[in-house]
């Protein structure tokens, strides 16, 4: 009798493997991206409105050059390696636009986070989705998708999967978003396979594919014993690789998301570590010729290579992390990648309660009696005040929208609970603080913006609320001198066309994009 109950249990496992192979192995079929682009449903009707008084014009100030990595803000989620937000191409005018949308994977979908561009116009993007991320080489003239290159599942994904809790994916930024674009049109990355790679997009016979030219193993660096499919029983610490970016001296500098930073020479593979034990590390890396700027969810740090290329701390701010996460944050700290201005400045948000504040310190080497913070400005409604996204910085002046009460798009629910509130907060020529110049009512619930340098437009992306409660969602453009709309873009209707978290790009032939949670669409003039 033990023995008849003992061979059906074990059928009964024969069969659930056979079907979740199966089930697994019918996703993946689905998830191929299509060549051709596919257009999201609930596409808008509406015309663009264009402010005809207003008259475009560049915003003064000069881009940071910084050698390593694409130029002219096509290099990063956040356009360069000062995470700028700042975008040197001129943007769409006028009425007479085509909006196109592009769906990323099939059956599960992917969203466009991250879209950069190589030097010959075609645009590297990263899309995630249920398997992981994939990065897709697209023409933007046709929309098609001429290679694409999968990384390994992340564990949080599949974490979600086990508990059915979506916060697993929704609280971890590692994976593959924060990748780069260097100056020679290679994508450097650090994998949920704990693998640091450098991918080159190349033509064959006619036919585009992604390479790996080089890959370096960090395994023995950073702890990976993660919950996953291969590992069903860990038993010690799991952690992620956030960010890789070009450092100063031709190193990589990297990040993971439980506070261990270090750096790789591509040349011998050498690498040195760091850990700041007990802080995240949530955001992107920032670089300068002189340092690399790290920020964690206690503290905004300052750092150099030593002589064998170990990281030497220059200095360390703690800010008002608050007593808890914000609904609109990711955890219990800052949500905004740091943003260098000029030769001097260096931007972030606290996480105090109440309302967060923006500060502002200078980066350089202090004179005696200086201090490092210039301005600490609080921002938006008190209890209703959040960032999750960088600023756009560029000279003196920094732009940062509300995401209080946005979720994401697969759990949102209250659309009439999210905050209103960008605002525009410039430093002062003799540094004695900063002002508040502008504050719109715009609600932003989760782009990463972006400013069109020639033309003085901020861009955002927003949504009016429609009789039946579903957002219609449209491309916001703000004036930089005085933060009234000036340009509305309807671009769709419904979930299809929610960007959830994903970023606004501009491409170097001006076309304007925004990656949403079903691919990414785009914007230019018919």
């Amino acid at each position: 009798m033990i023995g008849k109950i003992a061979k059906t249990i074990l059928w009964l496992l024969v069969i659930l493997i056979v079907l979740a192979i199966g089930a697994i192995l019918f996703l993946r079929f689905s998830d191929r991206e299509s060549t051709e682009p596919i257009a999201f449903e609930g596409a808008a009707t509406e015309r663009p409105y264009w402010d005809e008084n207003f008259e475009p014009q560049p915003v003064p100030g000069t881009a940071l050059f910084y050698p390593g990595v694409a130029p002219d803000g096509n290099a990063t989620i956040h356009a360069d390696a000062a995470q700028s937000d700042v975008h040197m191409a001129a943007t769409p005018m006028g009425e007479n636009l085509e909006i196109r949308s592009r769906q990323a994977g099939g059956r599960t979908n992917r969203q466009c986070a991250t879209m950069t561009f190589r030097s010959d116009g075609l645009m590297v993007t990263m899309c995630g989705g249920l398997w992981g991320f994939r990065l897709v080489l697209i023409d933007p003239d046709s929309l098609e998708a001429l290679a694409t290159h999968d990384l390994p599942m992340r564990p949080s994904a599949f974490q979600s999967l086990i508990h059915r809790d979506l916060s697993y994916t929704f609280s971890d930024s590692s994976g593959g978003a924060y990748f780069v674009l260097d100056d020679q049109d290679r994508v450097i990355v650090g994998d949920p396979g704990q693998q640091i790679k450098r991918l080159v997009a190349e033509q064959e016979n006619g036919r585009w594919a992604f390479r790996i030219e080089e890959q370096w193993d960090m395994q023995p660096h950073v702890p990976n014993d993660c919950l996953h499919y291969n590992n069903w029983f860990p038993s010690g610490e799991c952690d992620a690789i956030t960010t890789v970016m070009p450092g100063p001296e031709g190193r990589y500098w990297w990040t993971t998301r439980f506070g261990r930073l270090g750096t790789l020479d591509p040349e011998s593979g050498e690498v040195r570590t760091l850990f700041i034990e007990g802080e995240e590390i949530q955001n992107a890396l920032a670089v300068d010729t002189d340092a690399v700027y790290v920020l964690t969810d206690h503290a905004q740090y300052a750092f150099r290579a030593g002589p064998g290329g170990e990281p030497r701390q220059l200095w360390r701010h703690a800010y008002d992390r608050g007593t808890s996460r914000k609904l609109g944050s990711i955890n219990q700290g800052s949500g905004t990648t740091p943003t260098l201005l000029g030769e001097n400045y260096i931007t972030f948000t606290d996480n105090a309660d109440g309302r967060i504040n923006l500060i502002v310190l200078r980066r350089g080497a202090l004179a005696e009696g200086e201090e490092r913070q210039i301005c600490s400005i609080p921002l938006f409604a008190d209890g209703a005040s959040a960032a999750e996204n960088s600023m756009i910085g560029w000279n003196r002046s920094i732009i940062i929208e509300n995401n209080s009460g946005y979720t994401n798009a697969m759990e949102h629910e209250n659309w009439g609970g999210i905050a209103p509130g960008v605002t525009r907060v410039d430093i002062r020529e003799d540094e004695s603080g900063c002002d508040i110049v502008w504050e719109s009512d715009l609600i932003v619930p989760s782009v990463v913006p972006k400013l069109s340098q020639p033309l003085g437009i901020a861009y955002f992306y927003s949504f009016d609320l429609g009789a039946d409660g579903v957002p219609n969602w449209y491309i916001a453009g703000l004036d930089f001198i005085t933060g009234e709309l000036v340009q509305k873009i309807p671009t769709g209707r419904g979930p299809n066309w929610d960007n959830n978290w994903s970023a606004i790009a501009v491409g170097p032939d001006g076309s304007l994009y925004v990656g949403t949670s079903r691919g990414l669409l785009q914007v230019r003039e018919r």
